[in-house]
């Protein structure tokens, strides 16, 4: 039974929210505050945190920065309908998908199971025997294991599917709709900004930001491909 931590100041929208999951299976702990739900994360466990943006006090994007700080449990961010900014730059904080108010649990149920297989990182037909090396980045696609210059590299789960699902063919441009169905399971071509979010949080792991990126290349008009130096 999947445990859900769900972050939401809203009394109505958080039981809800919560009546909602547990009708679907999951095993769901509410918190009223990011001070509440980051105390809640160690004993708690959850395998996946549903964090709304707009909290009193601690910011929902500070609570989303400190739980990557120490953690790479799955993040649902919830927002509210057209808040473009904050979708993109909670994103880029590090949540894994977000799902826009008002917030129907059938939905936030389909992409706490997507975020979940996500985590498992199973792409078919990728799965090789042994570590690959490209230079000084590995890859070990059976422990899903990452390492950068002899480093473990801490990599939330769409951050990782994505990474196996570039590396896996490189050289092959994807387009970002490709990568959307392929790592998130979407299909609506506005949610391509997930895509670029997470681009951007995995050149930064990798220490890509800026000049021309090794790994994790842009084909301006096309997508993105893997480089493999």
């Amino acid at each position: 039974m999947p445990r859900v931590l769900i972050v939401e100041d809203d009394p109505d929208v958080r039981k809800a929210v919560q009546l909602g999951l547990r009708h679907q299976g999951h095993d769901v702990l509410a918190a009223e505050t990011g001070e509440e739900g980051l105390e809640q994360l160690g004993p708690f466990r959850p395998d996946v945190v549903v964090l709304d943006l707009m909290l009193p006090g601690m910011s929902g994007l500070d609570v989303c920065r400190r739980i990557r700080h120490r953690d790479q449990v799955p993040i649902i961010m919830v927002t509210a309908k057209g808040d473009d900014i904050d979708v993109v730059v909670g994103l880029e904080a590090g949540a894994d998908d977000y799902v826009v108010k008002p917030v129907q649990a059938r939905v936030l149920d389909a992409r706490i199971r997507a975020v979940l297989r996500r985590q498992d990182a199973s792409v078919s037909g990728a799965v090789r025997p042994r570590a690959e090396s490209h230079g000084q980045l590995v890859i070990d696609r059976a422990g899903l294991v990452v390492t950068y210059r002899g480093e473990p590299v801490a990599l939330a789960p769409s951050e990782l599917r994505l990474l196996l699902t570039l590396s896996a063919s490189p050289g092959q441009v994807f387009s970002r709709q490709q990568l959307l169905e392929a790592v998130w399971e979407h299909s609506y071509y506005g949610d391509v900004r997930l895509v670029d979010a997470c681009v951007k949080r995995l050149r930064g792991k990798l220490g890509e930001l800026g000049g021309d990126p090794r790994y994790i290349q842009t084909v301006r008009g096309f997508g993105y491909r893997f480089g493999s130096p």
